[in-house]
């Protein structure tokens, strides 16, 4: 009886030719523990952590001390702000996440102001380490312990800039009056592909952008689409109604497992959409680098996690090509910055995530002021006007599909003193 006829080899994707590659290499050295792969993982390791722990904060030019008299929570109808003050009279105000951090004041209020008031501002990236070990918050980790968090680093950022005359941009080290390219995000998966399209076509011209996202998948519902098959309907059809030459991102919010990941990767391979975020849910770590090492289409993911060391693993272990931490999901600039870095020194990319409106677009702005590793383009939702503020125009408006990173003080936004006045202290 013959033997069966071999299976045929397997497509080798970029990412894996890669890495066999640097195997090969590791392989042909000396190890001293004799395990070149492990090795190789120590030394990457070692250098991502190295990144992460350079300091973030320039406060050179802040000589006296600013020990925070008071943290505070206002309401403004919908809209969340918070507000620092010094003993000196400096203050802080930003304005948080309207979807979720109406149900998070209470714990901010009881594990996070504690420990931080009487502490000196200007060690704010010490004081993180503080706050997440008081009373063993590490055990709440997550983004209902890092939201608020964020949106209270904010307004302290906002006071230290103030305070010392500058952007904070300046006072995270970046690059001030950067302009940021952007791409519209959209979130039609209730709508038919076409209508979907439509609507992307619209975002464009309004907004005279050069690239923007798609939604793929039902959102966590096991490879189902609200609207049966529009998944594979809006693929082409997104690429044939932009053209060529724009630039188009997928996202899939975990829709899908591996088997279909890759199957719809490969689409969107075939019609050149430029990033695949989030295929498998985002807690399928394993899942995730299985289908980024079988695709060439670069993956992006991280919009959801809250633990440094869980990024560290998937920059580590390259899950994802480009690295998204949410500025309030996942604690802030310094936090973020910090992933960043790591991403930067193992030659990965870093986007932002915008979670809900307000003033998101702002603060992404100042962080990709400061980082070295920024895609092409980076979220932008929409204005919703709903806070009066006063900034420069080129803050406010896109001109040909980009903003400028408002120069300060502060975020480089004046919002009207007399609406925060009229605000509820909750």
């Amino acid at each position: 009886m013959s033997s069966p006829a071999p299976l045929p080899a397997p497509p080798v994707s970029r990412r894996r030719f890669l890495a066999a590659a640097a195997a090969g290499a590791a392989a042909s050295g000396f190890s001293l523990r004799g395990n070149p792969a492990r090795d190789a993982l120590a030394a990457t390791y070692a250098k991502i952590d190295r990144a992460a722990a350079a300091p973030v904060l320039d406060v050179s030019r802040l000589r006296d001390p600013l020990p925070i008299e008071s943290i505070d929570f206002l309401r403004q109808g919908e809209i969340w702000l918070v507000r620092v003050r010094a003993k000196s009279g400096a203050v802080g105000v930003a304005v948080s996440n309207e979807r979720d951090m109406g149900y998070l004041v209470p714990v901010a209020r009881q594990l996070l102001v504690p420990p931080l008031l009487g502490q000196d501002a200007r060690d704010w990236e010490r004081l993180i380490g503080e706050v997440y070990l008081h009373s063993s918050n590490y055990k709440r980790q997550g983004l209902l312990f890092w939201l608020p968090f964020a949106s209270i680093e904010f307004a302290i950022l906002d006071l230290l800039a103030r305070a010392s005359g500058q952007s904070v941009t300046a006072l995270l080290g970046g690059q001030v009056g950067r302009r940021v390219d952007l791409y519209h995000a959209h979130d039609d998966r209730h709508r038919p592909a076409a209508e979907s399209v439509e609507r992307m076509l619209a975002a464009r011209a309004r907004f005279g952008t050069r690239a923007a996202k798609f939604k793929v998948g039902g959102r966590m519902r096991g490879n189902a689409d609200l609207v049966p098959g529009r998944t594979d309907a809006i693929i082409p059809l997104v690429r044939e109604k932009f053209g060529p030459d724009f630039t188009l991102y997928a996202d899939a919010n975990g829709s899908f497992d591996v088997a279909r990941g890759l199957e719809v990767g490969r689409l969107l391979d075939r019609h050149r959409i430029a990033i695949f975020e989030e295929p498998v849910p985002h807690d399928q770590y394993e899942e995730t680098k299985i289908v980024a090492d079988a695709l060439v289409l670069p993956l992006a993911g991280g919009e959801q996690e809250s633990s440094h060391n869980r990024f560290r693993w998937m920059i580590a272990h390259r899950a994802v090509d480009v690295v998204q931490p949410d500025l309030f999901y996942f604690g802030g600039f310094v936090r973020s910055i910090r992933v960043a870095r790591m991403a930067h020194a193992a030659g990965l990319a870093c986007d932002t995530h915008i979670s809900g409106t307000g003033l998101g677009f702002l603060y992404m702005l100042h962080f990709v002021a400061c980082i070295p590793n920024a895609g092409a383009f980076q979220e932008f939702k929409s204005f919703d006007g709903k806070i009066p503020l006063d900034a420069p125009a080129e803050s406010l408006r896109p001109v040909a599909g980009r903003l400028v990173s408002p120069p300060g003080p502060g975020f480089g936004i004046e919002i009207d003193p007399r609406w925060i006045a009229a605000a509820e202290v909750v």
